[in-house]
């Protein structure tokens, strides 16, 4: 009886926890919202920078000038124009042949028993985290010996290093998440390793592939090291590129504007991508996160 008295006495009133949920509540809406606005106040800033012209580029004002000059400039530019229909061509050519070949090792590494296997994963990671500087000058004498030097495809060769790796890396986790019963149905019916790679595991493998390659595109897309080393002319030059050789009308002048304007640009097609296949790259990237 006692014990029953002193546990109602220590007991909290309905309210009060009614008002910690609120606070709960109201603190994780805060933090939401620190964090969006830490993450999209950048981009906020630079399309209200390229909407403005002159001396208003220097004021602190928060308010687009809705003045669109630098759009049209760039629309009327033949070279920025040109830039981003090569970047739109090497980050396609590099992610469609990232995936082609990612797969097939990919498959090989997760499904098929052969001794070094984990070494041969582990070599594939650490050639992935190579910085880009390790291996510029050995693949600029690669690219001047295959007669690729200033054109798109020596990007693509390049990027192929970078977007291979880790492609077969991320692909290979999520065949590994894959039920042997299907290819050893598969085995049975008398299906080849390659009729299994393309009739059975591929299908079920849309939504990896989306979130692999949409990672592969947009590297490929601002990677700014390789072309600037492997192009030099305006005709075979990517939009990274494009965007830093930016002048202004004179010696003087920094085009902070035009370079906020043509960033807007280049990241209107990332952010296409994204939309377009958002369910299958949240579907990829939460794959295999639950067993069972």
């Amino acid at each position: 009886m006692t014990n029953a008295i002193a546990q109602k006495a220590l007991r909290k009133p309905a309210g009060y926890y009614r008002m910690r949920r609120r606070v709960v509540r109201g603190l994780q809406i805060f933090a939401l919202l620190l964090v969006l606005v830490y993450t999209l106040f950048p981009y906020y800033w630079a399309f209200v920078s390229s909407t403005k012209q002159g001396a208003a580029l220097y004021r602190s004002a928060l308010m687009p000038a809705l003045d669109f000059t630098y759009y049209r400039q760039l629309i009327d530019n033949p070279v920025f124009m040109g830039s981003l229909l090569n970047s739109a061509y090497v980050a396609i050519s590099t992610t469609f042949l990232s995936l082609i070949i990612g797969l097939s090792a990919a498959y090989a590494l997760g499904r098929i028993e052969f001794p070094q296997r984990r070494a041969i994963l582990m070599i594939v990671l650490m050639i992935s985290i190579f910085p880009q500087v390790v291996v510029l000058s050995g693949m600029f004498e690669l690219i001047n010996w295959l007669g690729l030097f200033n054109r798109p495809s020596a990007l693509i060769l390049t990027y192929l290093l970078s977007t291979v790796p880790f492609t077969t890396w991320i692909l290979t986790t999520f065949i590994r998440e894959f039920p042997r019963e299907l290819e050893e149905a598969a085995i049975i019916d008398g299906c080849s390793h390659f009729r299994i790679l393309m009739k059975v595991l591929l299908p079920l493998m849309g939504p990896s592939l989306a979130s692999t390659g949409i990672l592969a595109f947009i590297l490929a897309w601002n990677e700014f090291l390789f072309a600037l080393t492997f192009t030099l002319t305006d005709e075979n030059r990517t939009v990274p590129v494009a965007i830093g050789l930016i002048a202004g009308t004179s010696r003087y002048e920094y085009p902070f504007g035009q370079i906020m304007a043509a960033s807007i640009t280049v990241t209107l097609p990332l952010i296409a991508v994204v939309l377009i296949f958002q369910r299958r790259i949240v579907a990829g990237l939460t794959a295999g996160a639950v067993k069972g």
